[in-house]
């Protein structure tokens, strides 16, 4: 098994308003990369927050750090990484890929469909000069230890990266799920139903059988510090 070690990188935050939090006021969310050292090679999760039109810079009020900085703070250099994973492309989650040109970017096919319609994201940052996907339909192992795994929900071809390391399986779930809040509750409705409590009963995406299947040790997200872990585990 790869001893593969996960960096988490600061990108900076977004200002989510009320409308999108269900509750009387903005949250203020942090834009989180994730930077994989991986059998030599180094593999970026996302990369940031793009520029976009006044519109979407006025709803969400971005401030951006620059993935270089960020990258240098762990010791790596943007022509370093060999491979890019976007779990989806919206503006905040692939603001960083045109500064990566000629590196492949992993993306579910629908995903990269929805974002070539229009309304999905911001154009520029799914197509420009030296841009090259690979698509990809559905579960893959992109690596020996490495998974990607279908997580539709907030986007239809939204998608997470599993590792499996020497000290246990972390998951890097993208915006899978907000917040490491969540992601546990939806985990207690599983877990609610399969022990036969009577409805009603909140319901939980279908795909979290599968990530919980691998035996996640840490699950990550990319708008919340916060790290879930199963409960009575501990280190």
């Amino acid at each position: 098994m790869e001893n593969t070690v996960v960096h988490r990188l600061d990108l900076g935050y977004i200002v989510r308003p009320a409308s999108e939090t269900g509750g009387p006021q903005p949250r203020v969310e942090p834009v989180l990369a994730y930077l994989l050292r991986h059998g030599g090679e180094l593999i970026l999760f996302d990369t940031g927050i793009g520029a976009a039109g006044p519109e979407t810079e006025a709803h969400y009020r971005p401030r951006r750090r620059p993935l270089q900085a960020a990258l240098e703070g762990v010791g790596a250099r943007p022509e370093d990484v060999s491979l890019v994973v976007n779990c989806h492309l919206h503006f905040d989650h692939c603001g960083g890929n045109p500064l990566l040109p000629g590196r492949p970017i992993l993306v579910q096919s629908a995903e990269l469909a929805a974002a070539r319609t229009g309304g999905h994201t911001v154009d520029e940052l799914v197509d420009f000069p030296g841009v090259r996907y690979e698509e990809l339909a559905g579960e893959a192992e992109i690596r020996p230890g490495l998974l990607v795994v279908p997580t539709p929900g907030h986007t239809e071809g939204h998608q997470s990266l599993v590792v499996r390391k020497g000290d246990g399986t972390v998951v890097l779930a993208g915006q899978a799920h907000d917040s490491a809040s969540e992601f546990s509750s939806d985990h207690l409705a599983r877990r609610a139903a399969l022990d036969g409590v009577q409805p009603p009963l909140p319901g939980h995406r279908p795909w979290l059988d599968r990530l919980l299947e691998l035996d996640p040790r840490r699950v990550l997200f990319a708008h919340d510090s916060s790290v879930w872990e199963p409960p009575g585990h501990a280190g």
